[in-house]
């Protein structure tokens, strides 16, 4: 018996127990980018065969080695340490000629001051405050007297220019070297050129850092102190299969050549087919599961798969699953579905790069598994706000994951230590948010169709749906009508409820160009269609509320998806009325004249409406006293001649769901026609003048 349910089950998951529709046509050219960007996925996928060694610390060994000789191997992680601690105190400083140039230029502008300074009776603000003996020996001393001094001080300053100056030394300590630099002066001239001189250099540096000599320092001090080895015996065990490779045992396998660092284009070609096939796979389900997918939106996936392995092999052993993982996931299950999400980061979950090494392994699990919540819950929000809940539960979810898993992991003691839990976290709330933020533009570029859009797209109060119910009342009230036809059938077959009302609301938007030729909008006044009196005239007329809807969508950007609600509620419907007209007049007249241009349904979402829009009117002209069965009787005469017209042949609606829409349709109607109290209306009184 339990065998049987499984057997059962299993039969459900492969065929869905319902027909799917073909998936759209896609130009060459489309196809061809699509090829192109899988072949950059598995490129950027396979590129840890091309060019990097077989073997790096920190991976698994794939096998047990034994040191064949005894060997003096240089030990690279220290001597990169020892390195790392020798920059600092190490480091050599030249004199910068920029640096000088700046400084004599102050210099002579001070010196420029001073002299203006001393010829002027008048006290003004200058870099140095002159005394009133300093004062009179300017005034008193000759032009060839104040060449001299000036030539002095100059001579000073290249001097201690050459020797180094640093930006820190203290005025004092300055002072007293110019003073000495000056000291054949006599002692007027000597202070002021001196104060002079601590003025220009004071918080000052001439000094730059030269970094092929202080390399050169660097592996002098290194020789000096000897080169980090490690001795291996004959025999020694340098590690074991299966074993973490260390750096030390790293250094002793690649010095017996066990590490190989040539190109492997067989082990390389292996994993560009893989990955290849599993980008292949990515768009076939993506393709499957969504029907109307367009190019765009399959370059969208391929394109985030592409940058989430691109920043995995770039930041190595320091990439997070969870911050690269999560939010394409919950993008991608929000515009394309919850199906195409797990998709998706399955493809990317089987892409990550190579080694995994037992810690990042759990931390992909754990990425899985928040993202596989994400693209759950993803489908179910229904507004920016509960997107924003989610974008705050996710990161702690998986922050507390990870601590778990690093507490009671396999993971060895200082496991939390290596990974910052609280930064990562804070990094993928981030994330989410700004993905929030930038939403609305993705969702324009690639068109997306979220569940946030579409209900703020059902709001009645949007531009386009106001126009309708301001200027063809009757129409609006028609679309109201179907709306809620449509919603119900698409909650009896389980079809997408939202997207179904909200293409409802749209669907008739381009009797907005003539809301007069349509019977809702005409009230009690005439028929325009009888003074015309031109049955090809009017079929185009009806032709056109579709054509004009279209180009009223591309005005108001409606997502594609709501757009061909527009064209495909009609389908290659017969405009019966004024064919018969028509043929009236000339019974040679083609069928195909007053035939829509369709295309016909191609999802079950439009041909829910387009069943909706064709019971509506009948539903609605039944005499009071019709009962449920005649009703029902109606209802499936007018939807088996829409399949008898071949309109449902690519909707993928089952015989079985349209005995669920028909139930659905009579359910809204019974609801319609609820009996109503007769009020009591009391006579009007008379008052006397």
């Amino acid at each position: 018996m339990v065998l049987r349910r499984l057997r059962t089950l299993w039969r459900q998951l492969l065929r869905l127990e319902r027909p799917r529709h073909s998936p759209g046509v896609w130009r060459n050219r489309d196809t061809a980018s699509v090829l192109l960007v899988c072949a950059l996925v598995a490129l950027v996928s396979s590129w840890p065969w091309l060019v990097e060694p077989n073997l790096r610390p920190g991976m698994e060994a794939p096998f047990t080695a034994k040191a064949p000789q005894a060997a003096m191997v240089v030990d690279s992680n220290a001597l990169e340490e020892r390195r790392q601690e020798l920059v600092p105190r190490s480091t050599v400083q030249v004199v910068d000629e920029q640096a000088n140039g700046q400084l004599r230029q102050k210099l002579e502008q001070d010196l420029q001051a001073v002299e203006q300074q001393a010829k002027s009776d008048q006290q003004r603000i200058e870099p140095v405050a002159i005394t009133t003996e300093e004062r009179n020996w300017l005034r008193g001393a000759g032009g060839t007297q104040l060449t001299a001094w000036g030539r002095e001080v100059r001579q000073a300053q290249l001097r201690m220019l050459s020797q180094g100056l640093a930006a820190g030394v203290a005025e004092g300590q300055l002072l007293q070297a110019a003073t000495l630099q000056l000291e054949p002066l006599a002692p007027l001239p000597r202070g002021l050129g001196a104060r002079l001189l601590a003025s220009s250099l004071q918080g000052h540096s001439n000094l730059r850092s030269d970094p092929g000599l202080s390399q050169r320092r660097i592996e002098a001090l290194i020789t000096q102190q000897g080169i980090p080895t490690i001795k291996v015996q004959q025999g020694d065990l340098i590690t074991r299969q299966g074993d973490t490779i260390s750096p030390q045992a790293f250094d002793v396998l690649d010095y017996f050549g066990l590490v190989n660092r040539r190109p492997r284009p067989l082990a390389w070609l292996g994993h560009f087919l893989e990955a290849l096939a599993i980008a292949g796979v990515l768009v076939l389900v993506l393709r499957r599961w969504r029907a109307c997918l367009e190019p765009r939106q399959a370059l969208l996936a391929l394109g985030a798969l592409l940058v989430v392995q691109g920043f995995a092999l770039w930041l190595g052993p320091l990439a997070s699953p969870l911050v690269l993982l999560v939010p394409p996931a919950l993008l991608l299950a929000q515009g394309l579905g919850t199906p195409c999400g797990l998709a998706w980061l399955a493809a990317a979950s089987f892409l990550w790069p190579m080694p995994i090494t037992a810690l990042m392994g759990g931390r992909l699990l754990v990425a899985a598994a928040v993202g596989s919540v994400a693209a759950l819950a993803a489908g179910r929000q229904r507004s920016r706000a509960e997107l924003l809940q989610l974008a705050v539960l996710l990161p702690g979810t998986g922050l507390l994951l990870q601590w778990l898993l690093l507490q009671w992991g396999l993971q060895g003691p200082g496991a939390v230590a290596r990974v910052d839990l609280v930064s990562e976290a804070l990094l993928l709330g981030g994330l989410l948010m700004a993905g929030l933020l930038l939403a609305p533009l993705v969702e324009t570029f690639f068109g997306l169709v979220t569940r946030a859009r579409l209900m703020e797209l059902a709001d009645l109060q949007r531009p386009l749906l106001r126009r309708l119910s301001v200027e063809a009342p009757g129409t609006f009230e028609h679309t109201l009508m179907i709306a809620g036809l449509a919603e119900e059938g698409a909650r009896a077959i389980q079809a997408d409820i939202d997207l179904v009302r909200t293409g409802a609301l749209y669907h008739d938007v381009g009797k907005l160009h003539g809301p007069q030729w349509f019977i809702e909008n005409q009230g009690e006044g005439a028929n325009p269609h009888d003074s015309l009196d031109d049955p090809f005239a009017s079929a185009a007329i009806l032709q056109a509320h579709v054509d004009e809807g279209l180009k009223l969508a591309r005005r108001y950007r409606l997502p594609r998806p709501l757009a061909d609600f527009i064209p495909e509620h009609q389908g290659t419907l017969k405009m019966g009325y004024f064919l018969h007209h028509a043929r009236e007049r000339d019974p040679g007249v083609a069928e195909e004249r007053f035939r829509y241009q369709g295309p016909t349904p191609r999802s079950r979402e439009t041909a829910i409406l387009m069943l909706a829009d064709g019971c509506e009117a009948a539903l609605r002209s039944l005499p009071p006293g019709t009962s449920e069965s005649e009703a029902r009787q109606m209802v499936r005469r007018i939807i088996e001649a829409r399949q008898d017209d071949n309109q449902l042949a690519e909707s993928g609606i089952s015989r079985a769901e349209l005995e669920l829409l028909i139930r659905a349709f009579v359910r809204v109607w019974r609801r319609m026609r609820h009996r109503r109290i007769a009020y009591p209306i009391p006579a009007r009184k008379g008052y006397s003048a």
